[in-house]
């Protein structure tokens, strides 16, 4: 009765595991990948800057994108008139959200600004026109963050505004601007001439919330069999 009894016990593992009550997991890489995903990294200080490369050209390329199709928009609805109210980046909604969830503040730096709460001395080497993919990225506190790289006029649109007064900008027009922007300085520009610098800030959790994302490893999706 006994070795009947120790029969029946080496039995229930065996019959507790038929083929047809396991649930196979299919997805076991995925899932794999998915709790790679969520483990807490540490991230070092050159990732954040890193990021904070990334940060900045994705806000600024946002914004100069947004201006040409608003500004575009505006000059054919009403001319120079209706465009100079909106001729304000932080101020774009595209530009705006972004920035919020980047935790950035964005800046226009120039040595001849439209308005003179933007001027700035600006050396030569960030006023080259040739070198536009020049980024330069810093850490000037433990908590921020900072981003800057030049800004050239290299579509004609802008020329309505900041181009040779009389050639490019009508009299008429040029009076609007100045009655707005009394100590305008942002006129005679040409295509392809640099027009200063954007400047933006970011805090450290914005930058280092966009790296955790970037570098997220992701499944690629299977083709189907049939």
């Amino acid at each position: 009765m006994r070795l009947l009894f120790r029969a029946a016990l080496l039995l229930l593992p065996l019959s507790a595991c038929n083929s047809d009550q396991v649930e196979h997991l299919s997805n076991t890489k995925e899932l794999a990948v998915e709790a790679e995903n969520w483990q807490v990294k540490r991230i070092m200080p050159k990732d954040l800057l890193r990021a904070t490369g990334w940060a900045g050209d994705s806000l600024t390329r946002t914004t100069e994108r947004e201006l040409r199709q608003v500004l575009a928009a505006k000059l054919q609805e009403g001319g120079v008139a209706a465009a100079l109210p909106f001729c304000r980046p932080a101020a774009l909604p595209a530009t705006d959200s972004l920035a919020a969830v980047l935790q950035a503040a964005l800046s226009w730096r120039s040595p001849r600004p439209r308005n003179p709460a933007h001027r700035a001395a600006l050396p030569p080497a960030d006023l080259n026109a040739a070198d536009t993919t020049t980024r330069r990225v810093a850490r000037p506190a433990t908590e921020e963050f900072t981003y800057q790289r030049p800004v050239v006029l290299n579509d004609a649109v802008c020329l309505r505004c900041h181009g040779e007064v009389g050639q490019d900008i009508a009299a008429a027009d040029y009076a609007l601007i100045q009655k707005q922007y009394p100590q305008d300085q942002a006129t005679g520009y040409r295509l392809g001439q640099s027009m200063g610098v954007w400047r933006a800030s970011f805090k450290r959790s914005g930058v280092a919330e966009l790296y955790t994302m970037k570098t997220r490893k992701v499944m690629k999706k299977r083709k189907p069999l049939f």
